[in-house]
C-alpha cells in the first residue's frame, strides 16, 4: 500500500497542565471514604520558579526523578530547597476558586542524585489542603511571590473567589 508524505495524520495537540476542577457529585458507593485525588494537583517551586507537575503525584516530578531520597536531612548536605504545593481547587454557587493549599518541603542534590523529604509530612499536608487549609507559612518571600503570580495566571477568577486566607499567606 502505497503511502503519501503529505498524507499525515495531524499530530494531537499536547494537553495543557492545569489545575483540576472538582465536580458536585457526591459519591457514596464503593471507595467512599477514600482520599479523592481529583480535588488537588501538586505546584513545584524550585529556584523561584512555580509550575505545576503532575508527576508529583506518585513522586515522579521532573525534579524527584532519578533521586534517592533518605529521611535524614544530614544525607543531602548540598540540596537545594525545593517546595511541592499540594493546591485544592474547590466550587461553591459563585463557580471554582482556590480552597486549600500546603507547602511541602525537600532538598535535591540532583549532581549527587540523592535527596530528603518526610513522605509521611507530604501525605499529612496533602490531607490538610484536601480538607481545605492554609499552610504557607514556611515558604520564603521569593517562592510565596512565584506561587501567587502562578496561581493568578492560571485563573485569575479562581484567585479572586479564593479565600482572603491564602491571599494574606502569599502577600
Amino acid at each position: 500500500m502505497d503511502t503519501n508524505a503529505n498524507d499525515q495524520q495531524p499530530k494531537p495537540e499536547k494537553k495543557k497542565l492545569a489545575l483540576n476542577v472538582v465536580s458536585s457529585k457526591e459519591h457514596k458507593g464503593f471507595g467512599a471514604g477514600t482520599i479523592d485525588l481529583s480535588q488537588v494537583s501538586p505546584v513545584i517551586i524550585d529556584g523561584g520558579e512555580a509550575y505545576i507537575d503532575v508527576g508529583a503525584m506518585h513522586a515522579k516530578s521532573k525534579v524527584e526523578k532519578g533521586i534517592k531520597f533518605s529521611p535524614e536531612k544530614e544525607n543531602v548536605p548540598n540540596g537545594r530547597q525545593v517546595w511541592i504545593v499540594w493546591v485544592a481547587v474547590d466550587r461553591d454557587e459563585r463557580g471554582s476558586f482556590y480552597g486549600g493549599a500546603t507547602a511541602c518541603e525537600m532538598l535535591i542534590d540532583t549532581e549527587a542524585r540523592r535527596g530528603w523529604k518526610l513522605l509521611a509530612e507530604h501525605v499529612n499536608r496533602m490531607d490538610r489542603a484536601i480538607k481545605r487549609k492554609f499552610l504557607l507559612e514556611d515558604l520564603g518571600d521569593e517562592d510565596k511571590a512565584a506561587l501567587r503570580r502562578l496561581l493568578q495566571s492560571h485563573n485569575y477568577e479562581w484567585w479572586d473567589r479564593s479565600p482572603e486566607e491564602l491571599k494574606d499567606q502569599l502577600a
